[in-house]
């Protein structure tokens, strides 16, 4: 299930791949959290390299393992004040954010109210919800709770508490949507610039390990052996117009080619025919044929569908697959964001104009989608 908090509720009708006056959207730069460390440099490093993220055990008695930032403190990025309360999903985003905008330059944010924040999420700060709760039903008095992390305990928390730290006033939106959370994000952000809601817009996801998102997969995987260890982090990327990036003296580093979702009621048996119409769909609306691919990287939650549901797309067509998981872990809600961010640091294999880097994912809760990112002009 896919949910969506907003702080509007726009109808927004338009076509995937183009803004509303017809101009291309692109994303102008993006930064990660990741368990290589704070930086896309670290990241791009590791992925490149295929160098395995460090696992550790996820601490309190927790019987799944993590892959984790190491040695993240959000005093250490945001400064003392204000962070001693934030959760580390929240500081993941906070801290990305931080740093793509100093990167790009004071004025990306400089109309606070032109500047708005798409983020995924995946079940909130489940440690917090967690924490709370045991609180209310162990203290003497119900009420005896640390009223300071009640805020933390609301989905939209890190979406909401990022744009307040950064002064961003445009449209903030959660999207809860699973690992598939960057993608779905992406889009809602596409159509919030298209509809003429925001022009400039943060989007990403972000999610974190804990004891307790560690006992919720081993009781969701029924003591069965997970696939891959729990993974965490946090990346971002501007969205805009190409016309404002231009204007601004901002280079692109990807073009937003389109995106499409479905839904499969088994995805371990429809997942692979659903994901093919997906790509079908995105590859017509980006006006593109399959043989203009050059990387793939799937999510790889059902990996053998996933290939064959986009091998059944690509035909004759040879591009380089590009997998992530195997390194950095179940990042849940930041999967997708991940993905994005191997795609990008893998610019060099999708470098020419008309090439094109597909993402693909088929969830576990039935949602299954792709998108396609292309080389600026």
């Amino acid at each position: 299930m896919t949910t969506i908090e907003a702080s509007g509720s726009p109808h927004l009708a338009h076509r995937d791949g183009a803004a509303r006056d017809g101009g291309t959207l692109v994303l102008s730069g993006w930064s990660a959290v990741s368990a290589y460390g704070v930086g896309r440099d670290v990241l791009r490093e590791g992925l490149l390299s295929g160098r395995a993220a460090r696992v550790e055990e996820a601490g309190d008695g927790a019987p799944v393992p993590c892959v984790v930032v190491p040695g993240f403190r959000a005093a250490d990025h945001l400064g003392r004040k204000g962070t001693r309360t934030m959760s580390r999903s929240t500081a993941f985003a906070a801290t990305a954010i931080d740093v793509l905008l100093r990167e790009l330059g004071p004025e990306v944010a400089g109309d606070p109210q032109r500047i708005g924040l798409v983020l995924g999420v995946g079940q909130g700060n489940v440690q917090t919800v967690m924490d709370f709760t045991r609180g209310a039903l162990t203290a003497s008095k119900p009420y005896h709770v640390d009223a300071l992390r009640f805020p933390d305990t609301f989905l939209n928390r890190a979406a909401g508490q990022s744009a307040i730290w950064h002064g961003l006033q445009g449209p903030n939106t959660t999207i809860a949507a699973g690992r598939l959370s960057a993608l779905l994000a992406i889009g809602y952000a596409a159509r919030l610039s298209r509809g003429g809601h925001c022009r400039r817009l943060l989007v990403g996801a972000t999610e974190e390990c804990s004891p307790a998102r560690a006992l919720l997969a081993d009781a969701v995987s029924a003591g069965r052996d997970l696939p891959a260890p729990l993974g965490e982090g946090c990346v971002v990327a501007l969205l805009e117009p190409a016309a404002e990036a231009a204007a601004a003296g901002r280079v692109p580093v990807a073009t937003v080619a389109a995106t499409h979702f479905r839904a499969a009621a088994d995805p371990a048996v429809e997942g692979g025919a659903e994901l093919a119409v997906c790509v079908r769909a995105a590859l017509a609306k980006a006006g593109a044929g399959a043989d203009r691919i050059r990387l793939v990287v799937p999510l790889g939650e059902y990996a053998q569908q996933e290939e064959a549901g986009i091998r059944a797309v690509l035909g004759d067509a040879d591009p380089r697959w590009l997998h992530c998981r195997p390194l950095l872990g179940d990042a849940f809600a930041a999967s997708a964001g991940l993905q994005l961010s191997a795609a990008l640091s893998a610019a060099a294999h999708w470098s020419k104009p008309g090439d094109l880097a597909l993402l693909t994912g088929i969830d576990r809760d039935g949602t299954v989608g792709c998108a396609l990112f292309g080389r600026p002009d």
